[in-house]
Protein backbone atom coordinates (compact mmCIF):
# COMPACT_ATOMS: atom_id res chain seq x y z
CA UNK A 1 0.00 0.00 0.00
CA UNK A 2 1.16 3.47 -0.65
CA UNK A 3 1.12 6.09 2.28
CA UNK A 4 -1.95 7.55 0.61
CA UNK A 5 -3.35 4.42 0.60
CA UNK A 6 -2.87 3.67 4.66
CA UNK A 7 -3.84 7.27 5.90
CA UNK A 8 -6.99 6.70 3.81
CA UNK A 9 -7.63 3.46 5.81
CA UNK A 10 -6.78 5.36 8.34
CA UNK A 11 -8.93 8.23 8.50
CA UNK A 12 -11.73 5.77 7.45
CA UNK A 13 -11.50 3.20 10.32
CA UNK A 14 -10.49 6.13 13.30
CA UNK A 15 -12.20 9.24 12.13
CA UNK A 16 -15.49 8.39 10.59
CA UNK A 17 -16.89 7.46 13.82
CA UNK A 18 -18.30 9.67 16.87
CA UNK A 19 -14.99 11.04 16.89
CA UNK A 20 -15.53 13.31 13.56
CA UNK A 21 -18.04 15.02 15.71
CA UNK A 22 -16.82 15.41 19.44
CA UNK A 23 -19.00 18.64 19.71
CA UNK A 24 -22.07 17.23 18.83
CA UNK A 25 -25.64 18.04 21.09
CA UNK A 26 -27.11 14.58 20.01
CA UNK A 27 -26.37 11.77 17.47
CA UNK A 28 -28.84 9.82 16.25
CA UNK A 29 -28.37 6.67 13.88
CA UNK A 30 -30.70 6.10 10.42
CA UNK A 31 -29.25 3.34 8.69
CA UNK A 32 -25.42 3.75 7.70
CA UNK A 33 -26.31 7.71 8.66
CA UNK A 34 -25.33 9.59 11.52
CA UNK A 35 -27.42 12.56 12.01
CA UNK A 36 -25.69 15.10 14.19
CA UNK A 37 -26.91 18.37 16.31
CA UNK A 38 -24.72 21.00 17.12
CA UNK A 39 -25.33 24.09 19.31
CA UNK A 40 -26.54 27.40 17.52
CA UNK A 41 -29.33 25.19 15.20
CA UNK A 42 -26.90 23.15 12.85
CA UNK A 43 -27.59 19.62 11.56
CA UNK A 44 -24.84 17.80 9.83
CA UNK A 45 -24.92 14.10 8.29
CA UNK A 46 -22.34 11.77 7.81
CA UNK A 47 -21.54 8.27 7.77
CA UNK A 48 -18.43 5.78 7.58
CA UNK A 49 -20.02 3.72 4.23
CA UNK A 50 -23.11 3.30 2.47
CA UNK A 51 -23.14 -0.13 2.11
CA UNK A 52 -24.09 -1.59 -1.10
CA UNK A 53 -27.32 0.82 -1.37
CA UNK A 54 -28.57 1.55 -4.62
CA UNK A 55 -29.78 4.71 -6.17
CA UNK A 56 -33.11 4.35 -4.98
CA UNK A 57 -31.92 3.93 -1.57
CA UNK A 58 -29.59 6.50 -1.44
CA UNK A 59 -32.86 8.94 -2.69
CA UNK A 60 -34.73 7.53 0.73
CA UNK A 61 -31.89 8.30 3.18
CA UNK A 62 -31.35 11.80 2.52
CA UNK A 63 -35.35 12.88 2.09
CA UNK A 64 -35.27 10.50 5.63
CA UNK A 65 -32.73 12.34 7.05
CA UNK A 66 -33.64 16.39 5.82
CA UNK A 67 -37.13 15.17 7.49
CA UNK A 68 -34.82 14.88 10.72
CA UNK A 69 -33.85 17.99 10.84
CA UNK A 70 -37.03 19.74 9.22
CA UNK A 71 -38.80 18.48 12.51
CA UNK A 72 -36.93 20.33 14.38
CA UNK A 73 -37.60 23.91 13.86
CA UNK A 74 -34.36 25.28 16.22
CA UNK A 75 -32.52 23.59 13.04
CA UNK A 76 -31.82 26.59 10.15
CA UNK A 77 -29.36 24.55 8.61
CA UNK A 78 -27.82 21.02 6.90
CA UNK A 79 -24.48 19.67 5.95
CA UNK A 80 -24.18 16.37 3.93
CA UNK A 81 -20.47 15.53 3.87
CA UNK A 82 -19.99 14.10 1.55
CA UNK A 83 -16.18 12.28 0.29
CA UNK A 84 -14.80 11.82 -3.12
CA UNK A 85 -13.83 7.82 -2.94
CA UNK A 86 -17.03 6.86 -1.03
CA UNK A 87 -19.34 4.76 -3.20
CA UNK A 88 -22.37 6.42 -3.17
CA UNK A 89 -24.63 5.93 -6.35
CA UNK A 90 -27.23 8.71 -7.14
CA UNK A 91 -25.99 10.47 -3.95
CA UNK A 92 -25.55 13.83 -5.36
CA UNK A 93 -28.64 13.72 -7.46
CA UNK A 94 -30.77 13.17 -4.87
CA UNK A 95 -29.05 15.64 -2.47
CA UNK A 96 -29.49 18.27 -5.53
CA UNK A 97 -33.37 17.06 -5.85
CA UNK A 98 -33.89 18.24 -1.71
CA UNK A 99 -32.71 21.38 -1.81
CA UNK A 100 -29.13 21.12 -0.72
CA UNK A 101 -26.47 22.92 -2.75
CA UNK A 102 -22.93 22.03 -3.21
CA UNK A 103 -20.41 24.21 -1.85
CA UNK A 104 -16.46 23.74 -3.47
CA UNK A 105 -14.41 20.42 -2.91
CA UNK A 106 -12.10 20.01 -0.77
CA UNK A 107 -8.97 18.34 -0.29
CA UNK A 108 -8.49 15.72 2.63
CA UNK A 109 -4.54 16.56 3.44
CA UNK A 110 -2.92 13.53 6.06
CA UNK A 111 0.39 13.25 7.14
CA UNK A 112 2.95 13.27 9.89
CA UNK A 113 2.72 15.90 12.90
CA UNK A 114 6.19 16.02 13.09
CA UNK A 115 6.79 17.38 9.25
CA UNK A 116 4.13 20.53 10.39
CA UNK A 117 7.21 21.51 12.35
CA UNK A 118 10.09 22.24 9.88
CA UNK A 119 10.87 25.44 7.94
CA UNK A 120 7.90 27.07 9.80
CA UNK A 121 9.71 30.89 11.29
CA UNK A 122 7.28 32.84 12.99
CA UNK A 123 7.50 36.05 10.70
CA UNK A 124 8.91 39.63 11.96
CA UNK A 125 6.48 41.26 13.97
CA UNK A 126 3.62 38.51 14.26
CA UNK A 127 3.00 37.19 17.86
CA UNK A 128 0.99 33.25 17.89
CA UNK A 129 -0.73 32.24 20.57
CA UNK A 130 -3.92 30.49 22.48
CA UNK A 131 -7.07 32.37 22.79
CA UNK A 132 -9.94 31.30 25.74
CA UNK A 133 -11.35 34.53 27.16
CA UNK A 134 -14.65 34.80 25.19
CA UNK A 135 -14.05 37.94 24.03
CA UNK A 136 -10.68 37.03 21.85
CA UNK A 137 -13.01 33.83 21.01
CA UNK A 138 -15.67 35.85 19.10
CA UNK A 139 -12.73 38.44 17.88
CA UNK A 140 -11.34 35.66 16.70
CA UNK A 141 -14.24 33.78 15.17
CA UNK A 142 -15.26 37.46 13.42
CA UNK A 143 -11.91 37.69 11.84
CA UNK A 144 -12.21 34.40 10.34
CA UNK A 145 -15.52 34.50 8.79
CA UNK A 146 -13.89 37.47 7.40
CA UNK A 147 -10.79 35.57 5.96
CA UNK A 148 -13.23 33.26 4.73
CA UNK A 149 -15.34 36.33 3.04
CA UNK A 150 -18.53 34.98 4.96
CA UNK A 151 -20.81 37.02 6.98
CA UNK A 152 -20.09 37.24 10.36
CA UNK A 153 -21.84 34.14 12.37
CA UNK A 154 -22.28 34.68 16.06
CA UNK A 155 -23.83 31.14 16.70
CA UNK A 156 -20.64 29.64 14.94
CA UNK A 157 -18.86 31.75 18.42
CA UNK A 158 -21.45 30.69 20.86
CA UNK A 159 -20.47 26.91 19.72
CA UNK A 160 -16.81 27.97 20.42
CA UNK A 161 -17.23 29.37 23.58
CA UNK A 162 -19.45 26.42 24.99
CA UNK A 163 -17.00 23.83 23.71
CA UNK A 164 -14.41 25.91 25.63
CA UNK A 165 -15.78 26.10 28.57
CA UNK A 166 -16.76 22.05 28.37
CA UNK A 167 -13.17 21.32 27.72
CA UNK A 168 -13.16 18.71 25.19
CA UNK A 169 -9.61 19.08 24.03
CA UNK A 170 -9.97 21.56 21.06
CA UNK A 171 -7.80 24.72 20.86
CA UNK A 172 -8.12 28.42 19.38
CA UNK A 173 -4.76 29.74 17.84
CA UNK A 174 -4.36 33.30 16.47
CA UNK A 175 -1.34 34.99 14.67
CA UNK A 176 -1.00 39.13 15.55
CA UNK A 177 0.41 41.78 13.91
CA UNK A 178 0.68 45.42 15.34
CA UNK A 179 -2.12 43.98 18.07
CA UNK A 180 -4.92 42.93 15.69
CA UNK A 181 -5.77 39.01 14.72
CA UNK A 182 -4.65 38.40 11.03
CA UNK A 183 -4.99 34.34 11.37
CA UNK A 184 -6.51 31.83 13.44
CA UNK A 185 -7.26 28.47 13.43
CA UNK A 186 -8.43 25.51 15.64
CA UNK A 187 -6.80 22.27 16.98
CA UNK A 188 -8.92 18.93 17.51
CA UNK A 189 -7.58 16.27 19.26
CA UNK A 190 -9.02 13.23 18.68
CA UNK A 191 -9.69 10.98 21.75
CA UNK A 192 -8.62 7.36 21.48
CA UNK A 193 -6.90 7.79 17.82
CA UNK A 194 -3.26 8.62 16.26
CA UNK A 195 -4.95 11.98 14.91
CA UNK A 196 -5.54 15.84 15.25
CA UNK A 197 -7.26 17.67 13.52
CA UNK A 198 -6.20 20.96 12.11
CA UNK A 199 -9.38 23.45 11.07
CA UNK A 200 -10.50 26.58 10.20
CA UNK A 201 -7.48 28.49 9.31
CA UNK A 202 -7.72 31.72 7.51
CA UNK A 203 -5.95 34.76 6.98
CA UNK A 204 -6.80 37.78 6.37
CA UNK A 205 -6.46 38.64 2.25
CA UNK A 206 -3.87 41.62 3.25
CA UNK A 207 -1.26 39.01 5.48
CA UNK A 208 -1.95 36.04 2.51
CA UNK A 209 1.40 35.26 1.08
CA UNK A 210 4.20 35.98 4.15
CA UNK A 211 3.94 32.88 5.69
CA UNK A 212 1.44 33.51 8.60
CA UNK A 213 -0.65 30.65 7.66
CA UNK A 214 2.56 28.35 7.93
CA UNK A 215 3.97 29.63 11.16
CA UNK A 216 0.54 29.06 13.30
CA UNK A 217 -0.11 25.48 11.50
CA UNK A 218 3.34 24.49 12.88
CA UNK A 219 2.61 25.96 16.45
CA UNK A 220 -0.71 24.14 16.43
CA UNK A 221 1.37 21.34 15.38
CA UNK A 222 3.74 21.35 17.92
CA UNK A 223 1.04 21.32 20.67
CA UNK A 224 -0.24 17.77 19.30
CA UNK A 225 2.75 16.64 19.18
CA UNK A 226 2.75 17.67 23.38
CA UNK A 227 0.07 15.56 23.52
CA UNK A 228 1.35 12.59 22.25
CA UNK A 229 -0.28 12.72 18.92
CA UNK A 230 1.16 11.54 15.97
CA UNK A 231 -0.82 12.40 12.54
CA UNK A 232 -2.99 14.96 11.14
CA UNK A 233 -5.49 15.57 9.34
CA UNK A 234 -7.22 18.59 7.53
CA UNK A 235 -9.89 19.46 5.09
CA UNK A 236 -8.07 21.78 3.36
CA UNK A 237 -8.96 24.68 0.26
CA UNK A 238 -6.77 25.35 -2.67
CA UNK A 239 -5.42 28.03 -0.92
CA UNK A 240 -4.12 26.10 2.07
CA UNK A 241 -3.14 22.53 0.36
CA UNK A 242 -0.06 23.28 -1.49
CA UNK A 243 1.18 24.96 1.80
CA UNK A 244 0.70 21.58 3.98
CA UNK A 245 1.48 19.61 0.88
CA UNK A 246 4.98 21.12 1.15
CA UNK A 247 4.85 20.35 4.69
CA UNK A 248 4.86 16.48 4.10
CA UNK A 249 0.67 15.78 3.95
CA UNK A 250 -0.87 13.85 1.35
CA UNK A 251 -4.26 14.01 -0.39
CA UNK A 252 -5.97 11.50 -0.24
CA UNK A 253 -9.53 12.42 -1.01
CA UNK A 254 -11.80 15.00 -1.52
CA UNK A 255 -14.51 16.01 0.57
CA UNK A 256 -17.54 18.13 -0.86
CA UNK A 257 -20.04 19.34 1.87
CA UNK A 258 -23.94 20.16 0.19
CA UNK A 259 -25.69 22.64 2.59
CA UNK A 260 -29.68 23.02 3.38
CA UNK A 261 -31.29 26.11 4.71
CA UNK A 262 -34.40 26.57 5.88
CA UNK A 263 -36.41 29.23 3.94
Amino acid sequence: MTSAEKYLRAYDEQLRTDAETPSAVSVTRLGPLRLVTFAGGRGFITYRDLGDADAGRMAELVADGLEHFRADPEISGVEWKTRGHDRAPGLREALVANGFEPDEPESIMIGPLDALCENAPVPSGVTLRRVASEGEVRAMSAMVDEAFGDSVDTRIADALVARLERGDGMELWVAETDGAMVCGGRLEPVPGTDFVGIWGGATLPAYRGRGIYRALTAARARSALDADKKLVHSDSTEDSRPILERSGLVKVSTTTPFNWTRR
